[in-house]
C-alpha cells in the first residue's frame, strides 16, 4: 500500500490547510526512506509529497538537506534521466532548495552539474528551460559549484541554446535568450579556471547582451591579461569588423566596451597597440550611432592613456581628427563632445612629439581644449590645461596664434579670479601661465590684462599649493627666473 499511500499525501499536500496536520504528523521524515526506492511511481509520488510539504518552509528545507536529501535528488537525476515526471519532481525539489547555503554545500559533493547540462541538453520546451536556468543561478551564487558549471560545459550549451534561438521574434524565445545571457554572466564573473578563458576567448554570439567581455568579468588585471594571451582582441576586432559592415551597433557597443576593459593594464596596451588595435577600431569613426560614437572615445582614451606611443599614433592621424574636431563641436550631443574633448586632451597630454601639436592645431582642436578649461567639472578643466601646458612646451610657437584668437589669457584670468574655481585649476592654470610666457605676444597680453595683481592676491590664497605656485608664476612675469 506504500505507493497508494504516498499518491495520497502527494493529493492532500496540494492543499494549503493541511501541511501542517502532515507536518505535525512527522510525515516528511517517514516519506524520506521512500526516495531510495527503484519504483518509479514511488519516486514520483514520494517527491511530490515532500516538495509539496515542505514548500516555503525553511526549517523543514533545512532538515531535508540534514537527513541527506540531496544525493537522493541527485541520484533521481542520473538514473532516471529520461523520465519527464521524475526529472521534473527532482529539478522543482533542487530549484525550492537550492537557496540555502547547506544544499549548496551538499550539492558540490555531488556530480549535479553533469546532471544539469545533460538535461539542458534534453530540453525540449521552454518550461523545462527555464526551471534548469532557475536552478543553475541558484547554484552560480556558490564559488566551488560556479566552477563544477562552467568545467561540465554548461556556458557552452547555453551559447549552443543562443545561437539557436539568434534572430527569433518569439516572445517566448526573447525571455529564454536573456535568461541564458544573464545565466553566463552569473557563470563567468571572477577568476575562473583555464577553461573559461578558453570559452571566451572563442564565444560569439550577434547581441550585445550576450557578449560576455563586456561584463565586469574583465575588470580585473589578470583576466584581462590571460584574454589578451589567448588571442581574443583579433577575434573582438573581426567581430566588429564584421557587423560595422552589417550596421549592427549593439555589438559594436559590446565588442567596444570588451575591448575598453581589455585595454586598462599596462602590458594590455602595449600588446594591443602592437596588434594594431588604434587603426582597426577606427573602421567605427564614420559610424553615426551616438553609442557606438562614445563608446568608441572611450577605448581610444584608454589606450592612449600613459602610453606615448599611441597617443603619436592617434595624434597624426588626419581622419580622426577631423571626426573629433566635428564631435567636440556637437552641443546637442554633449556627453560625445565632452568625450571627443578628454580624447583630444589625452592625446596632447601623454604625447611627446611637435608633429602631434602641429596636426591638432591644423585640424583646428585647439580651440576646443582652450574652451574644455572654462568646463563646470574640475577634472575636465584640469585635463585641458594639463594636455595645453604640454603642448605649449612642446612647441609654443605652433599654437600661439590659436591661443590669441581664443581668447586662453582671458579665461586663465577668470579662472583665476573666480572664488569658486578648485586650487587645482588656479594651480595648473599658473603652471599654464608660466607657458605662455615665452611668447613675446601672450606675454603682453598677460601683461595688459593685469593677471599680476591677480596672483599677488592668490600668494595670501589658503591653499599652500596655490600660494607656492603663484609665486613662482610671479617671479617668471618678472623675469626673476
Amino acid at each position: 500500500c506504500a505507493v497508494k499511500a504516498a499518491h495520497v499525501l502527494s493529493e492532500i499536500a496540494k492543499n494549503e490547510e493541511m501541511k501542517n496536520p502532515c507536518i505535525e504528523a512527522d510525515l516528511v521524515l517517514t516519506l524520506m526512506p521512500l526516495l531510495e526506492s527503484t519504483d518509479q511511481e514511488m519516486l514520483l509520488h514520494a517527491g511530490r509529497a515532500i516538495g509539496r510539504i515542505c514548500y516555503d518552509n525553511r526549517d523543514l528545507q533545512e532538515e531535508l538537506v540534514k537527513v541527506g536529501v540531496i544525493p537522493s535528488l541527485v541520484r533521481i537525476l542520473t538514473d532516471y534521466a529520461e523520465s519527464e515526471p521524475l526529472v521534473h519532481v527532482a529539478l522543482l525539489a533542487l530549484y525550492n532548495l537550492a537557496d540555502l547555503d547547506s544544499a549548496k554545500e551538499a550539492l558540490s559533493m555531488t556530480k549535479v552539474a553533469e546532471q544539469l547540462v545533460k538535461q539542458l541538453r534534453r530540453a525540449e520546451n521552454h518550461e523545462r528551460l527555464e526551471i534548469v536556468f532557475d536552478v543553475l543561478q541558484a547554484l552560480a551564487e556558490n564559488d566551488a559549484l560556479k566552477v563544477q558549471l562552467v568545467e561540465a560545459g554548461v556556458p557552452e550549451v547555453l551559447s549552443e541554446i543562443l545561437l539557436r534561438l539568434q534572430g527569433s521574434s518569439q516572445a517566448e524565445d526573447a525571455c529564454i535568450v536573456k535568461a541564458a545571457s544573464d545565466l553566463i554572466v552569473s557563470l563567468l564573473l571572477g577568476e575562473l579556471s583555464r577553461s573559461t578563458f578558453i570559452f571566451l576567448a572563442s564565444y560569439e554570439c550577434n547581441t550585445n547582451r550576450l557578449l560576455i567581455l563586456e561584463s565586469g568579468f574583465l575588470r580585473t588585471d589578470g583576466n584581462c591579461l590571460r584574454m589578451v594571451q589567448l588571442g581574443v582582441i583579433h577575434q573582438l576586432l573581426d567581430l566588429l569588423e564584421k557587423h560595422v559592415e552589417s550596421g549592427d551597433t549593439s555589438v559594436q557597443q559590446a565588442a567596444l566596451s570588451a575591448l575598453q576593459n581589455l585595454a586598462i593594464p599596462v602590458v594590455s596596451k602595449v600588446q594591443m597597440l602592437e596588434e594594431g588595435v588604434a587603426e582597426r577600431i577606427e573602421a567605427l569613426l564614420r559610424s553615426e550611432s551616438p553609442p557606438v560614437q562614445f563608446k568608441l572615445l572611450g577605448t581610444l582614451r584608454m589606450l592612449a592613456d600613459g602610453q606615448a606611443d599611441a597617443a603619436e599614433i592617434l595624434g597624426q592621424d588626419p581622419m580622426l581628427l577631423n571626426r573629433l574636431v566635428q564631435w567636440c563641436s556637437r552641443s546637442d550631443r554633449s556627453g560625445i563632445c565632452g568625450e571627443a574633448n578628454r580624447l583630444l586632451a589625452s592625446i596632447l597630454h601623454h604625447n611627446r612629439s611637435q608633429e602631434v601639436v602641429k596636426a591638432i592645431q591644423a585640424a583646428q582642436g585647439v580651440k576646443h581644449l582652450v574652451s574644455m578649461t572654462t568646463s563646470e567639472h574640475a577634472a575636465t578643466q584640469n585635463e585641458a590645461l594639463n594636455a595645453l601646458a604640454i603642448a605649449s612646451a612642446i612647441d609654443l610657437e605652433t599654437l600661439e596664434e590659436s591661443f590669441k584668437e581664443s581668447q586662453l589669457v582671458q579665461s586663465l584670468h577668470k579662472l583665476l579670479q573666480d572664488d569658486n574655481t578648485s586650487p587645482e585649476v588656479k594651480y595648473n592654470s599658473m603652471g599654464l601661465l608660466c607657458r605662455l610666457l615665452n611668447s613675446g605676444d601672450l606675454r603682453q597680453e598677460i601683461e595688459e590684462d593685469k593677471i599680476k595683481d591677480t596672483l599677488e592676491r592668490l600668494c595670501s590664497h589658503s591653499n599652500a599649493n596655490v600660494v607656492k605656485e603663484a609665486i613662482t608664476t610671479l617671479q617668471v612675469l618678472r623675469r626673476e627666473t
